[in-house]
């Protein structure tokens, strides 16, 4: 996998016109939903006003002009040395440049969007109060795939020689290891560290998505063991969206190297039937390009393309869900249109028992979802020792 796609196919979607887009945008931005989660909402809301089109090139074009506005208030702020605006300011220019990449760069103008993220990210990430760690390690790759896995590292604050607890995280289709990040703030109030890593087929991640693609973990693995700050005793996966499919994956192929795993809004198996993908292919809670985002992790870019592929993720049809597995919770928003809620109820019927929590609304569900998860997580996991311990 590489983060330019050299080729460029139409999507066989109807966009959505500009007034609809203009709703759905207002409309997740008041209930800070993605992909709004963590941007400044005045600036954004001025933005969704004035957005010209959602073709990609005035798509990209529109949010980066966002995103140049706040990187020239971050370098001014850094040459009058107020570190705390310039931060700010990044994070508003990283945010404003993801959103010109959204969902996901299968146009040169929204890979030009994302590489600008990336960029400003890593300003970002010199300048938060507990710096965030860059990281690349050797994977031994096929022929065609990357030979390194490259991920964050985010400590909690004033964890000073403890050593950490760690919560691996990645997002879907969407949300990849940058957007991660804002996600796992309460994990690092906890006390944990966070490590956000791209899933397969996404970001930087060396592989396509297919059924053996959790191999890109291993060497993440490895290189947890090596740390004398982290307690490779003590690991948790979590998996949003699409991601949750990976985290439930791995909570039965590496559950020796898992304390607990959750797949929050993951598929397992109807979800990548079919017969759902038909039904799920135009879901509300999506703005535009669903089917050429989910495509793109196996390097197609159509509906075609993607239902050709998605069967063989099935972990029913792996024989996945009757092996033995870490503790697994499974949440997920009863009335979800993108993946199938009924994936759960399917999984308790297989392997060992799991803990299972359906909320109201949509893909992901609403409420106080992620509290919930970190208060499990923080049940299996414990705190962190304190030094002198």
């Amino acid at each position: 996998m590489t983060d330019v796609k050299e080729e460029v196919r139409l999507s066989d979607e109807t966009a959505p016109s500009l007034p609809e887009a203009k709703s759905w945008l207002r409309t997740h931005l008041a209930q800070r939903r993605n992909p709004f989660n963590a941007i400044g909402e005045a600036a954004a809301s001025r933005y969704i006003e004035t957005l010209p089109g959602v073709d990609p090139v005035r798509w990209a074009e529109h949010w980066l002009g966002g995103a140049a506005e706040f990187a020239a208030a971050a370098e001014r702020a850094e040459v009058d040395g107020d570190r705390g605006t310039a931060l700010e300011n990044w994070w508003q220019a990283y945010q404003f440049a993801f959103l010109g990449r959204y969902p996901s760069p299968i146009h040169p103008a929204k890979l030009a969007a994302y590489e600008l993220a990336r960029t400003y990210f890593a300003r970002v990430c010199e300048l938060e109060s507990t710096p965030v760690e860059q990281v690349s390690v050797p994977f031994d790759g096929r022929a065609g795939e990357g030979d390194s896995v490259s991920f964050l590292v985010a400590r909690p604050p004033g964890s000073g020689a403890a050593r950490s607890p760690i919560v691996l995280m990645w997002g879907g289709i969407d949300v990849w290891k940058e957007e991660s990040y804002a996600r796992g703030r309460l994990l690092r109030e906890r006390g944990f560290a966070t490590v956000h890593i791209d899933k397969p087929g996404v970001g930087q991640s060396p592989v396509l998505a297919g059924p053996d693609a959790e191999r890109q973990w291993d060497p993440v693995f490895d290189w947890l063991r090596s740390r004398n700050d982290l307690d490779a005793d003590r690991v948790a996966a979590l998996g949003l969206s699409f991601g949750g499919y990976w985290a439930m994956k791995l909570a039965h192929t590496h559950r020796e190297h898992l304390t607990a795993a959750v797949n929050w809004g993951g598929g397992v198996h109807l979800t990548f039937q079919p017969e759902w993908q038909e039904k799920s292919r135009n879901a509300s809670s999506y703005l535009m390009d669903l089917m050429p985002a989910r495509a793109r992790i196996f390097g197609g870019a159509t509906f075609a393309d993607y239902v050709a592929r998605c069967p063989e993720l099935s972990l029913l049809d792996q024989g996945i869900l009757d092996l033995k597995s870490c503790p697994l919770l499974l949440v997920n928003g009863k009335d979800d249109q993108q993946n199938a809620s009924a994936d759960i109820h399917l999984a308790l019927e297989h392997g060992d028992p799991k803990t299972a929590r359906l909320f109201p609304g949509g893909h992901m569900g609403s409420g106080p979802v992620l509290p919930t998860i970190v208060d499990w997580l923080t049940d299996r996991l414990g705190r962190p020792a304190t030094e002198g311990n």
